[in-house]
């Protein structure tokens, strides 16, 4: 009956918009609108429904405008080639207009206001600004995948399962995030209660609000870290799982520190995590660096370990020089040396092709985190980004190139033969030729229907 229902009101909808597509036509040729008061009622309501929606998903989305921001690096030059063409397609009725209008304040306002769309359209590329608009032969390779606490579209995440798919599927690193047990056994666990992986609401009801700092690594092994993944399916992938996947993920326990860096070591893996610490009161709320360094040093080679805490850093470098310190946040360039940082761990969203090779400029590398969608991926490619945290990553390793790439190429270059010219086409050369041609179009139209009146009444007609 839902579907049936959002079926009904899709077709609904898709006829009201028909409907006013049909009345903005009809008004621009002057025609007066005779429409059923059931017509009138249904626009209006599309019309506040559309308004109320935008306003609602505005607020709603207000931390995702940098996304979309961000996705015009990657679509702005086939949008550009877009909006082009379609001023080439709309240069005949426009011509048709000029002549049927009688007044000249009209034809005037309708010409100009083409041609100053069409001007401005010329201008942009001037502004433009994508990093996947690249000179032939700079493009660097992949970034890195570091699976984001493992595998979670394949497994329960941080689990010893979900590494493993990680592993499987071709990551060069994981990530996860670090917990200490009231009996000091560091942990993984993400969040700061059990509630959302684990089923401590049946096994301890009276604690489900306690830190998960706060229970022993003998009680935190009597939780099922699996059953929650198969019954919500975070990803909608459950469905795409085999019976023994399936099966192994039912049973995965909440893992120690040492047992995911067993899991490193023995596929020569970077790991990245960070360290939450305990709350007051809890026993290692002092000394939960060094605990966690004696896991670190006893189980991996520390120059596989990317240490994220910023806590008490000078005195981790001093105790361990290999270990790769990386930073969450910007700095100098100065700062950042002064500090041992050799790679920086940032949200996609600050991405800045020329904050990366500035960086790089000095060895430092940087990781961009959550990315799991190819075209974010694409963008990260030619951003020059050395490594990425991603979801996805049996999906992110199968790209084995950006999705969305112009080459620009010198013609010295295409005559020579250096570059493919069936395979990399200048966007700017394209761009030029396609943007000249609605001016061609236009002239030409409005020149022809100028020599002929006969030919122009019955155009009219």
């Amino acid at each position: 009956q839902t579907t049936l229902k959002q079926l009904y009101l899709t077709i609904i909808n898709e006829y009201l918009n028909v409907v006013q597509v049909l009345a903005v036509c009809l008004l621009s040729e002057g025609q007066r609108l005779y429409l059923h008061w059931s017509h009138k009622t249904g626009i209006v309501v599309t019309l506040v429904f559309s308004v109320t929606a935008t306003a609602i998903l505005s607020d709603l989305w207000s931390k995702e405008w940098k996304t979309l921001l961000l996705s015009l690096q990657v679509t702005a030059p086939f949008l550009h080639v877009a909006a082009v063409s379609l001023m080439a397609i709309l240069s005949w009725p426009i011509a048709l207009h000029f002549f049927r209008m009688n007044k000249r304040v009209r034809q005037v306002a309708v010409l100009g206001l083409y041609l100053s769309v069409l001007f401005s359209l010329y201008l942009v590329p001037l502004g433009m600004y994508s990093p996947c608009i690249k000179e032939a032969g700079t493009l660097g390779p992949a970034p890195a995948l570091i699976g984001h606490r493992g595998a979670p579209m394949l497994a329960p995440e941080n689990t010893v399962m979900s590494f493993e798919k990680a592993v499987e599927a071709g990551g060069e690193g994981l990530e996860t995030d670090v917990t200490i047990s009231y009996d000091g056994v560091p942990f993984l666990m993400h969040d700061s209660t059990l509630r959302r992986t684990t089923n401590v609401a049946e096994v301890f009801p009276n604690r489900t609000h306690f830190d998960a700092s706060m229970f022993t690594w003998a009680e935190l092994q009597q939780l099922n870290a699996g059953d929650w993944f198969l019954s919500r399916d975070p990803f909608g992938t459950v469905s795409s799982l085999s019976e023994a996947d399936c099966s192994q993920a039912q049973n995965q326990s909440i893992p120690s520190l040492a047992q995911f860096l067993e899991v490193a070591a023995r596929s020569g893996k970077l790991v990245l995590f960070d360290l939450h610490r305990p709350p007051y009161g809890h026993p290692y709320s002092q000394s939960y660096i060094n605990t966690t360094l004696q896991v670190v040093q006893a189980h991996i080679n520390s120059s596989q370990v990317l240490w994220l805490p910023s806590e008490d850093r000078e005195l981790v470098q001093t105790v361990d020089p290999e270990l790769q310190q990386t930073s969450g946040e910007k700095a100098s360039i100065q700062e950042l040396t002064d500090g041992h940082i050799t790679r920086l761990n940032l949200h996609y969203s600050t991405m800045s092709q020329q904050q990366i090779s500035k960086y790089q400029t000095v060895n430092i590398s940087t990781n961009l985190y959550v990315i799991s969608q190819p075209w974010l991926y694409t963008l990260a490619w030619c951003a020059g980004a050395q490594s990425v945290t991603t979801n996805s990553i049996h999906i992110l390793s199968n790209i084995n190139k950006p999705l969305f790439l112009m080459v620009s190429m010198l013609l010295s270059d295409i005559m020579m033969n250096k570059v493919n010219f069936s395979t990399s086409i200048s966007s700017s050369y394209i761009t030029s030729v396609i943007i000249l041609f609605p001016f061609v179009q236009l002239f030409c139209k409005l020149a022809h229907c100028c020599s002929d009146h006969d030919v122009r009444l019955r155009i009219f007609q």
